[in-house]
């Protein structure tokens, strides 16, 4: 799935199995790889460095404009922002995506897809928790519109909508679904079922568009549901969009 999303985002994965949190970071590889800013190489790093007047947020505006709380969750740690390719969050997804193997190899995404001009562009980024280790990430990245159009386009490949990854001698089998939104102006649903074992994970992701920013918002936990992805990516937008200027 070259291209479908990559960050989501350093997904921070407490109080679950090591093999789940390792079938994380494999989603993350193989249908992660532009959600979080990346997979993009097509030739507006000069827009995407330089946006249009008003849409020049900083990472520290971002990190204003992340969720501060969310019912039923307790943050995990505190915010962070700065750099996209610089933040722990992400240099950690990096690590543990250097770890995965995917059966179908043509649907894995990789760090050198990333364009050197979102990999320096300001980001933001929280995670919240539940003591049964059903987590929620958000991201918030400067990008240009052209851009986010595309983010928000992209498709998975049919090809890609299962597949087998191994870490180790752990194998992990997953399934993806996807649908178009209406979220901000415009966003896209992943949905993926991993099966570690007798183990078994859901993870949604939620890609939304808006003015000068893309955000990313990431479920994951045994029973989580589309419908609480997306009531989360609204709150989200409402969040930054009271905050940004």
């Amino acid at each position: 799935m070259r291209g479908r999303f990559q960050p989501v985002s350093g997904v921070q994965l407490r109080g679950v199995q090591p093999a789940l949190r390792v079938a994380a970071a494999v989603m993350l590889v193989g249908v992660c790889a532009a959600a979080c800013g990346g997979g993009d190489t097509s030739g507006d790093a000069e827009t995407a460095a330089d946006p249009p007047p008003g849409t020049g947020y900083t990472s520290d505006q971002l990190q204003q404009a992340l969720l501060t709380e969310l019912s039923g969750y307790q943050r995990a740690g505190e915010p962070d922002s700065g750099e996209y390719g610089a933040l722990d969050a992400i240099q950690n997804f990096n690590r543990l995506q250097a770890q995965v193997k995917l059966d179908k190899p043509q649907c894995a995404n990789t760090a050198p897809d990333f364009d050197k001009a979102q990999q320096a562009a300001p980001a933001a980024i929280t995670t919240f928790a539940k003591s049964n280790g059903q987590n929620v990430t958000e991201t918030l990245m400067r990008v240009s519109a052209e851009t986010a159009d595309r983010q928000v386009r992209i498709r998975v490949a049919p090809a890609c909508r299962s597949f087998k990854a191994r870490v180790g001698d752990q194998w992990s089998t997953h399934r993806v679904v996807e649908a178009r939104g209406e979220l901000g102006d415009g966003s896209r649903t992943v949905g993926v079922a991993t099966t570690s074992g007798t183990s078994h994970v859901k993870t949604w992701y939620v890609v939304l568009k808006a003015r000068g920013y893309l955000a990313t918002i990431t479920l994951y936990g045994p029973n989580v549901t589309r419908a609480e992805a997306e009531q989360i990516a609204r709150q989200a937008h409402r969040q930054a969009q009271r905050i940004l200027p």
